[in-house]
């Protein structure tokens, strides 16, 4: 089931291939919110690499990773079960690293080459993700670069964020979730995974980038290190006039017997703040990015209890 509904993308010839893709990428946006990609140009050295250093960071103390304390005001920096999901009313049961270009970074002293290494993890992140946002500009009648320069990374009013995250290991967490039911309030998010560290569960349905609506079936999508697993966000559902559907996801703990050490990595498109954000067809007034990513988290985590989980 979870591949009839995450469609596998190829981004094989990508210049060549660019017609196609796009429709394959729309059709994918429109349906599901969801997509795996394969022949992105990041071999699987390259990731197994940036989850080793991922995991040298998690494996230091609580001391150690709070010399990379968590702002608020940005959003950037170590957090330990610090996210209170609304669709569960509890802490996610994980602990992350939020990291922007120009934000507070662990040492090289105890992480070794830590920087240089993710920056150029997130340089490539952001051509695959400058390829599939070019196709949505067209597809939906905008510039083929427009998209490209509202989730420009080198400007200094992006919003875009690499976030490493670690579920510890539990025992007895049946039915519980390590990450709670939610949409991503950015653009556009690449996820990383890992072989045999499952858990990552969507649910396609949402109607509206402003509505807690969902379908009734949550689908598992098995973890697999090389394909990236990218989703719609609610930013650029509303950018498309709710027309690419930004949809549920959730990880859940194994139901029988111990949940091993999962490991992921998330990079958010979070645009620029000063871009004005507002569909081809107007359905929704403009507003700039700043503004409307302020909004949405102030709705989504007023909303206690609003998104019932469903198993």
């Amino acid at each position: 089931m979870a591949e009839r509904l995450v469609p596998v993308i190829s981004l094989r010839d990508f210049d060549s291939r660019r017609e196609e893709i796009t429709k394959q990428l729309v059709d994918a946006a429109e349906h599901a919110g969801f997509f795996t990609l394969v022949d992105h140009g990041i071999s699987v050295d390259e990731i197994e690499a940036q989850f080793s250093i991922s995991k040298s960071f998690f494996d230091l103390s609580p001391e150690t990773k709070g010399k990379t304390p968590h702002d608020k005001s940005t959003n950037n920096g170590w957090e330990y079960k610090a996210q209170l999901r609304p669709s569960t009313g509890t802490y996610d049961q994980k602990e992350s690293l939020w990291l922007m270009r120009n934000s507070e970074w662990p040492s090289d002293d105890d992480v070794p080459g830590f920087r240089n290494a993710t920056q150029s993890f997130m340089s490539k992140c952001a051509g695959i993700s400058s390829k599939i946002l070019s196709c949505f500009s067209a597809a939906l009648g905008f510039e083929h670069d427009f998209f490209v320069k509202a989730n420009d990374p080198t400007e200094a009013d992006c919003m875009t964020q690499l976030r490493l995250i670690h579920y510890p290991a539990s025992e007895g967490a049946t039915g519980t979730w390590r990450a709670g039911s939610h949409t991503d309030i950015g653009c556009l998010t690449l996820l990383f995974q890992r072989d045999n560290e499952d858990g990552l569960e969507i649910c396609p349905g949402r109607e509206s980038y402003s509505s807690f609506g969902m379908g009734d079936v949550f689908t598992p999508l098995p973890a697999q290190t090389g394909p990236i697993v990218v989703n719609i966000g609610d930013m650029l559902m509303a950018w498309s006039d709710d027309r690419l559907k930004s949809n549920f996801h959730r990880v859940r703990a194994k139901e029988i017997g111990k949940s091993p050490s999962r490991y992921s990595i998330a990079y958010f498109n979070q645009g620029r703040k000063e871009f004005i954000l507002q569909g081809p067809k107007k359905k929704y007034p403009p507003i700039t990015v700043g503004e409307w990513f302020s909004e949405s988290v102030a709705r989504n985590f007023s909303q206690q209890a609003t998104v019932q989980s469903t198993s």
